[in-house]
Protein backbone atom coordinates (compact mmCIF):
# COMPACT_ATOMS: atom_id res chain seq x y z
CA UNK A 1 0.00 0.00 0.00
CA UNK A 2 1.11 3.75 -0.83
CA UNK A 3 -0.16 6.73 0.56
CA UNK A 4 0.06 10.29 -0.35
CA UNK A 5 0.72 12.58 2.40
CA UNK A 6 -0.12 16.53 2.85
CA UNK A 7 3.63 17.50 2.46
CA UNK A 8 5.77 20.15 3.89
CA UNK A 9 6.08 23.12 1.41
CA UNK A 10 8.07 25.11 3.72
CA UNK A 11 10.01 24.90 7.40
CA UNK A 12 7.10 27.36 8.78
CA UNK A 13 4.43 25.45 7.57
CA UNK A 14 2.14 23.15 9.96
CA UNK A 15 -0.87 22.58 7.70
CA UNK A 16 -2.30 23.40 4.44
CA UNK A 17 -5.77 23.49 2.79
CA UNK A 18 -6.91 21.70 0.22
CA UNK A 19 -8.08 23.59 -2.76
CA UNK A 20 -9.20 20.90 -6.27
CA UNK A 21 -8.29 17.52 -6.88
CA UNK A 22 -6.76 16.34 -10.42
CA UNK A 23 -7.30 12.73 -9.90
CA UNK A 24 -9.94 10.94 -8.98
CA UNK A 25 -10.50 6.94 -8.02
CA UNK A 26 -9.38 4.32 -10.53
CA UNK A 27 -6.90 6.87 -12.05
CA UNK A 28 -3.59 5.77 -13.00
CA UNK A 29 -0.82 8.09 -11.38
CA UNK A 30 2.88 8.15 -12.31
CA UNK A 31 5.80 9.29 -9.58
CA UNK A 32 6.00 13.42 -10.32
CA UNK A 33 2.80 13.52 -11.99
CA UNK A 34 0.48 17.06 -10.28
CA UNK A 35 -2.53 15.38 -8.21
CA UNK A 36 -3.96 18.50 -6.24
CA UNK A 37 -3.89 22.07 -5.55
CA UNK A 38 -2.99 23.23 -1.90
CA UNK A 39 -3.30 26.44 -0.22
CA UNK A 40 -0.71 27.48 2.16
CA UNK A 41 0.49 31.38 3.45
CA UNK A 42 2.84 31.20 0.17
CA UNK A 43 0.11 30.46 -2.00
CA UNK A 44 -1.59 27.85 -4.10
CA UNK A 45 0.69 25.28 -4.91
CA UNK A 46 1.19 22.54 -7.41
CA UNK A 47 1.48 19.36 -5.81
CA UNK A 48 3.42 16.15 -7.17
CA UNK A 49 2.81 12.35 -6.38
CA UNK A 50 5.64 10.57 -5.36
CA UNK A 51 4.64 6.89 -6.16
CA UNK A 52 3.27 5.63 -8.91
CA UNK A 53 0.20 3.14 -8.92
CA UNK A 54 -3.89 3.77 -9.04
CA UNK A 55 -5.60 6.10 -7.14
CA UNK A 56 -7.62 3.58 -4.75
CA UNK A 57 -9.99 6.82 -2.44
CA UNK A 58 -9.39 10.28 -1.86
CA UNK A 59 -9.49 10.56 2.12
CA UNK A 60 -9.47 14.24 2.19
CA UNK A 61 -12.18 16.84 0.65
CA UNK A 62 -11.68 19.62 -1.33
CA UNK A 63 -11.86 22.86 1.09
CA UNK A 64 -10.28 20.99 4.31
CA UNK A 65 -7.22 22.48 6.10
CA UNK A 66 -5.03 19.03 7.78
CA UNK A 67 -1.95 18.94 8.68
CA UNK A 68 1.32 18.21 7.55
CA UNK A 69 1.90 14.22 7.22
CA UNK A 70 -1.99 13.61 6.62
CA UNK A 71 -2.76 11.02 4.46
CA UNK A 72 -4.62 12.66 1.53
CA UNK A 73 -5.52 9.57 -0.80
CA UNK A 74 -4.77 5.56 -1.23
CA UNK A 75 -3.35 4.26 -4.12
CA UNK A 76 -2.72 0.55 -5.36
CA UNK A 77 0.75 -0.94 -6.53
CA UNK A 78 1.20 -3.92 -8.44
CA UNK A 79 -0.19 -7.44 -7.54
CA UNK A 80 -2.79 -5.32 -4.73
CA UNK A 81 -6.59 -4.99 -4.10
CA UNK A 82 -8.20 -1.95 -3.10
CA UNK A 83 -9.84 -3.83 0.16
CA UNK A 84 -5.89 -4.76 0.58
CA UNK A 85 -4.87 -1.29 0.55
CA UNK A 86 -8.34 -0.06 2.79
CA UNK A 87 -7.65 -2.45 5.07
CA UNK A 88 -4.00 -1.85 5.57
CA UNK A 89 -4.39 1.74 5.92
CA UNK A 90 -7.70 0.83 8.62
CA UNK A 91 -5.08 -0.73 10.61
CA UNK A 92 -2.28 1.97 10.89
CA UNK A 93 -2.59 5.25 12.92
CA UNK A 94 -5.34 7.52 12.05
CA UNK A 95 -4.51 10.75 10.43
CA UNK A 96 -4.21 13.79 12.88
CA UNK A 97 -8.17 15.86 12.80
CA UNK A 98 -8.36 18.82 10.80
CA UNK A 99 -8.81 22.18 12.72
CA UNK A 100 -11.71 23.05 13.76
CA UNK A 101 -11.53 26.80 12.29
CA UNK A 102 -14.41 27.30 10.04
CA UNK A 103 -17.68 26.62 8.93
CA UNK A 104 -18.67 22.47 7.96
CA UNK A 105 -20.54 24.53 5.13
CA UNK A 106 -17.36 26.15 4.12
CA UNK A 107 -16.86 28.70 0.99
CA UNK A 108 -15.71 27.23 -2.10
CA UNK A 109 -11.57 27.57 -2.06
CA UNK A 110 -12.15 29.42 -5.76
CA UNK A 111 -14.65 32.10 -3.52
CA UNK A 112 -12.12 32.25 -0.93
CA UNK A 113 -9.07 32.64 -3.42
CA UNK A 114 -10.94 35.65 -5.61
CA UNK A 115 -11.75 37.22 -2.08
CA UNK A 116 -7.99 37.62 -0.43
CA UNK A 117 -6.89 38.52 -3.97
CA UNK A 118 -9.50 41.45 -3.75
CA UNK A 119 -8.89 41.87 -0.29
CA UNK A 120 -12.65 41.48 1.28
CA UNK A 121 -12.20 40.50 4.75
CA UNK A 122 -13.39 37.43 6.72
CA UNK A 123 -16.33 38.96 8.66
CA UNK A 124 -17.88 40.44 4.87
CA UNK A 125 -17.11 37.03 3.03
CA UNK A 126 -19.05 35.06 6.06
CA UNK A 127 -21.84 37.44 5.96
CA UNK A 128 -22.18 37.14 2.13
CA UNK A 129 -21.66 33.19 3.00
CA UNK A 130 -24.55 33.19 5.17
CA UNK A 131 -27.08 35.71 2.89
CA UNK A 132 -26.19 33.91 -0.18
CA UNK A 133 -28.77 31.02 -1.66
CA UNK A 134 -27.77 27.74 -0.98
CA UNK A 135 -24.68 29.42 0.39
CA UNK A 136 -23.27 29.72 -3.16
CA UNK A 137 -21.17 32.85 -3.41
CA UNK A 138 -20.89 34.27 -6.55
CA UNK A 139 -17.84 36.19 -7.97
CA UNK A 140 -19.79 39.14 -8.93
CA UNK A 141 -20.71 39.53 -4.97
CA UNK A 142 -17.16 39.64 -3.88
CA UNK A 143 -15.87 42.07 -6.36
CA UNK A 144 -19.13 44.15 -5.24
CA UNK A 145 -17.83 43.26 -1.38
CA UNK A 146 -14.35 44.68 -2.59
CA UNK A 147 -15.35 47.38 -4.12
CA UNK A 148 -17.49 48.50 -1.12
CA UNK A 149 -14.69 48.45 1.09
CA UNK A 150 -11.90 49.74 -0.84
CA UNK A 151 -10.90 52.34 1.22
CA UNK A 152 -10.07 50.03 4.49
CA UNK A 153 -9.87 46.52 2.56
CA UNK A 154 -6.52 44.59 3.70
CA UNK A 155 -5.19 42.31 1.73
CA UNK A 156 -5.14 39.11 3.33
CA UNK A 157 -3.33 36.63 1.32
CA UNK A 158 -0.65 39.30 1.07
CA UNK A 159 -0.84 39.60 4.87
CA UNK A 160 -0.84 36.17 5.54
CA UNK A 161 2.51 35.37 3.22
CA UNK A 162 4.29 38.49 5.28
CA UNK A 163 3.34 36.97 8.31
CA UNK A 164 4.35 33.65 7.14
CA UNK A 165 7.85 35.29 6.05
CA UNK A 166 8.45 37.61 9.04
CA UNK A 167 7.98 34.42 11.03
CA UNK A 168 10.75 32.45 9.28
CA UNK A 169 12.99 35.43 9.49
CA UNK A 170 12.57 35.99 12.94
CA UNK A 171 13.36 32.45 13.86
CA UNK A 172 16.30 32.85 11.62
CA UNK A 173 17.60 35.80 13.73
CA UNK A 174 16.63 34.06 17.07
CA UNK A 175 18.63 30.94 16.11
CA UNK A 176 20.81 31.17 14.18
CA UNK A 177 24.35 32.63 14.57
CA UNK A 178 24.70 35.22 11.66
CA UNK A 179 27.96 36.53 10.46
CA UNK A 180 28.52 39.37 7.51
CA UNK A 181 31.03 39.91 4.84
CA UNK A 182 31.23 42.49 2.07
CA UNK A 183 33.13 41.97 -0.90
CA UNK A 184 33.32 44.94 -3.95
CA UNK A 185 33.55 43.20 -7.44
CA UNK A 186 34.87 44.91 -10.59
CA UNK A 187 32.65 43.78 -13.31
CA UNK A 188 34.22 45.72 -15.81
CA UNK A 189 35.50 42.72 -17.61
CA UNK A 190 32.55 40.91 -17.35
CA UNK A 191 30.17 43.22 -18.39
CA UNK A 192 32.56 43.81 -21.82
CA UNK A 193 32.31 40.17 -22.35
CA UNK A 194 28.96 40.28 -21.96
CA UNK A 195 28.50 42.86 -23.90
CA UNK A 196 30.04 41.51 -27.13
CA UNK A 197 28.64 38.39 -26.74
CA UNK A 198 24.92 39.61 -26.79
CA UNK A 199 25.65 41.56 -29.78
CA UNK A 200 25.93 39.05 -31.62
CA UNK A 201 22.35 37.41 -30.78
CA UNK A 202 18.49 38.33 -31.17
CA UNK A 203 17.39 40.57 -28.16
CA UNK A 204 15.10 37.60 -26.79
CA UNK A 205 18.37 35.08 -26.30
CA UNK A 206 20.65 37.79 -24.80
CA UNK A 207 22.25 36.48 -21.25
CA UNK A 208 21.43 38.32 -17.93
CA UNK A 209 24.29 40.15 -16.09
CA UNK A 210 22.83 38.22 -13.32
CA UNK A 211 22.98 35.08 -15.14
CA UNK A 212 27.13 35.71 -14.70
CA UNK A 213 26.99 36.40 -11.32
CA UNK A 214 24.70 33.84 -10.35
CA UNK A 215 26.96 31.47 -12.60
CA UNK A 216 30.46 32.48 -10.47
CA UNK A 217 28.32 31.92 -7.31
CA UNK A 218 27.41 28.37 -8.31
CA UNK A 219 30.94 27.62 -9.35
CA UNK A 220 32.53 28.38 -6.36
CA UNK A 221 30.04 27.08 -4.04
CA UNK A 222 31.27 23.50 -5.23
CA UNK A 223 34.88 24.46 -3.56
CA UNK A 224 33.01 25.63 -0.11
CA UNK A 225 30.80 23.15 0.35
CA UNK A 226 30.06 24.17 3.95
CA UNK A 227 27.96 27.08 2.71
CA UNK A 228 25.56 24.94 0.71
CA UNK A 229 23.73 22.51 2.72
CA UNK A 230 21.49 22.67 5.81
CA UNK A 231 21.37 22.55 9.48
CA UNK A 232 19.63 19.83 10.73
CA UNK A 233 20.97 19.28 14.34
CA UNK A 234 24.33 19.82 12.87
CA UNK A 235 25.40 20.25 9.73
CA UNK A 236 23.91 18.28 6.02
CA UNK A 237 25.55 18.83 2.70
CA UNK A 238 23.23 19.52 0.22
CA UNK A 239 23.08 16.76 -3.08
CA UNK A 240 23.99 19.69 -5.23
CA UNK A 241 24.19 23.18 -5.29
CA UNK A 242 20.81 23.56 -5.51
CA UNK A 243 20.29 27.53 -5.93
CA UNK A 244 17.19 29.49 -4.56
CA UNK A 245 16.53 32.93 -5.80
CA UNK A 246 14.82 35.22 -3.85
CA UNK A 247 11.70 36.38 -6.06
CA UNK A 248 9.60 39.30 -4.24
CA UNK A 249 5.71 38.46 -5.37
CA UNK A 250 3.39 41.47 -6.73
CA UNK A 251 0.70 41.17 -4.05
CA UNK A 252 3.30 41.08 -1.32
CA UNK A 253 5.73 38.44 0.40
CA UNK A 254 8.83 36.64 -0.20
CA UNK A 255 9.82 33.26 -2.26
CA UNK A 256 12.97 31.20 -3.25
CA UNK A 257 12.50 28.89 -5.52
CA UNK A 258 15.91 27.10 -6.92
CA UNK A 259 18.11 25.83 -9.90
CA UNK A 260 18.69 22.60 -9.34
CA UNK A 261 22.48 21.71 -10.31
CA UNK A 262 23.32 25.38 -10.87
CA UNK A 263 26.60 24.74 -10.92
CA UNK A 264 26.08 22.30 -13.84
CA UNK A 265 24.18 24.36 -16.34
CA UNK A 266 25.90 26.40 -19.27
CA UNK A 267 25.13 29.89 -19.70
CA UNK A 268 22.14 30.07 -21.55
CA UNK A 269 20.84 27.02 -19.83
CA UNK A 270 21.00 28.81 -16.74
CA UNK A 271 19.71 32.04 -18.00
CA UNK A 272 16.53 30.16 -18.96
CA UNK A 273 16.13 28.94 -15.33
CA UNK A 274 16.20 31.95 -13.70
CA UNK A 275 13.92 33.34 -16.04
CA UNK A 276 11.28 30.45 -15.47
CA UNK A 277 11.83 30.64 -11.75
CA UNK A 278 10.76 34.02 -11.83
CA UNK A 279 7.83 34.00 -14.08
CA UNK A 280 6.20 30.64 -12.10
CA UNK A 281 6.95 32.19 -9.01
CA UNK A 282 4.97 35.54 -9.45
CA UNK A 283 2.02 33.57 -11.65
CA UNK A 284 1.65 31.14 -8.38
CA UNK A 285 3.15 28.23 -10.83
CA UNK A 286 5.61 26.56 -8.05
CA UNK A 287 5.42 23.08 -7.66
CA UNK A 288 5.39 21.25 -4.25
CA UNK A 289 9.38 19.81 -5.13
CA UNK A 290 10.37 23.21 -5.65
CA UNK A 291 10.11 24.15 -2.05
CA UNK A 292 13.07 23.01 0.91
CA UNK A 293 15.11 21.80 -1.97
CA UNK A 294 17.38 24.91 -2.59
CA UNK A 295 20.79 24.61 -0.66
CA UNK A 296 21.86 28.46 -0.62
CA UNK A 297 19.65 31.28 -1.96
CA UNK A 298 20.78 34.61 -3.52
CA UNK A 299 19.09 37.91 -3.19
CA UNK A 300 19.53 40.48 -6.17
CA UNK A 301 18.00 43.46 -5.68
CA UNK A 302 20.37 45.63 -7.73
CA UNK A 303 17.02 46.72 -9.55
CA UNK A 304 16.27 48.76 -6.62
CA UNK A 305 19.07 50.88 -6.35
CA UNK A 306 20.84 49.61 -2.98
CA UNK A 307 24.37 49.55 -2.77
CA UNK A 308 24.89 46.50 -0.10
CA UNK A 309 22.35 44.07 0.94
CA UNK A 310 22.80 41.93 4.00
CA UNK A 311 20.40 38.91 3.38
CA UNK A 312 18.84 36.89 6.59
CA UNK A 313 19.44 33.31 5.96
CA UNK A 314 16.36 31.01 5.49
CA UNK A 315 16.40 28.06 7.65
CA UNK A 316 16.99 25.28 7.47
CA UNK A 317 20.06 27.15 4.87
CA UNK A 318 23.45 28.54 6.29
CA UNK A 319 24.02 31.04 3.82
CA UNK A 320 22.51 33.73 1.37
CA UNK A 321 24.64 35.52 -1.05
CA UNK A 322 23.34 39.58 -1.58
CA UNK A 323 23.89 41.28 -4.70
CA UNK A 324 23.61 45.28 -4.67
CA UNK A 325 23.51 47.60 -7.52
CA UNK A 326 26.12 47.94 -10.73
CA UNK A 327 27.73 51.74 -10.18
CA UNK A 328 30.64 53.26 -12.32
CA UNK A 329 33.05 54.36 -9.64
CA UNK A 330 36.65 55.21 -9.25
CA UNK A 331 38.32 52.10 -9.23
CA UNK A 332 42.67 51.68 -9.02
CA UNK A 333 43.97 49.61 -12.32
CA UNK A 334 47.56 49.35 -11.91
CA UNK A 335 48.95 52.81 -11.47
CA UNK A 336 45.44 54.39 -12.51
CA UNK A 337 42.35 55.80 -11.18
CA UNK A 338 39.44 54.54 -14.04
CA UNK A 339 36.16 54.38 -14.11
CA UNK A 340 34.86 50.75 -13.82
CA UNK A 341 31.74 48.96 -12.70
CA UNK A 342 31.45 47.27 -9.73
CA UNK A 343 29.15 45.76 -7.42
CA UNK A 344 28.51 44.72 -3.53
CA UNK A 345 28.62 41.18 -3.05
CA UNK A 346 28.07 40.11 0.29
CA UNK A 347 27.03 37.01 2.35
CA UNK A 348 25.38 36.38 5.26
CA UNK A 349 26.73 32.85 7.22
CA UNK A 350 25.53 30.20 9.80
CA UNK A 351 28.50 30.41 12.33
CA UNK A 352 27.84 27.01 13.53
CA UNK A 353 28.58 25.75 9.85
CA UNK A 354 31.42 28.23 8.51
CA UNK A 355 33.29 30.43 9.70
CA UNK A 356 34.85 33.99 8.36
CA UNK A 357 38.09 32.33 6.68
CA UNK A 358 35.59 30.29 4.53
CA UNK A 359 32.94 32.93 3.54
CA UNK A 360 36.21 35.47 2.65
CA UNK A 361 37.72 32.43 0.51
CA UNK A 362 34.45 31.52 -1.30
CA UNK A 363 33.69 35.55 -1.90
CA UNK A 364 37.25 36.20 -3.35
CA UNK A 365 36.63 33.05 -5.83
CA UNK A 366 33.72 33.96 -6.96
CA UNK A 367 35.63 38.10 -7.79
CA UNK A 368 38.11 35.44 -9.27
CA UNK A 369 35.68 34.22 -11.74
CA UNK A 370 33.96 37.08 -13.00
CA UNK A 371 37.46 38.25 -14.12
CA UNK A 372 37.36 35.78 -16.75
CA UNK A 373 34.25 34.85 -17.78
CA UNK A 374 35.83 33.90 -21.13
CA UNK A 375 37.47 30.75 -19.95
CA UNK A 376 34.17 29.41 -18.07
Amino acid sequence: MAQFNMPSLGADMDAGELVEWLVAPGDAVERGQIVAVVETQKGAIDVEIFESGTIVELLVPVGEKVPVGTTLALLRGPGETDEQVREAHAAAPERAPAPPDRDPRRLSPRARKLAAELGVDEATLEELHQTAPGGVVTGEQIEAAARAQAPTAKPAAATAMREAVGAAMARSKREIPHYYLAHTVDLEPALQWLEARNAERPIDARLLPVTLMIHAIARALVEHPTLSGFWREGFVAGEGVHLGVAVALRGGGLVNPPIRHADRLELDALNKAILDVGTRARAGGLRASEFDVATITVTNLGDRGVDTVFGVIVPPQVAIVGLGTVRRRPWVVGEAVVPRRLIELTLAADHRASDGHTGARFLARVDQLLQTPEVW
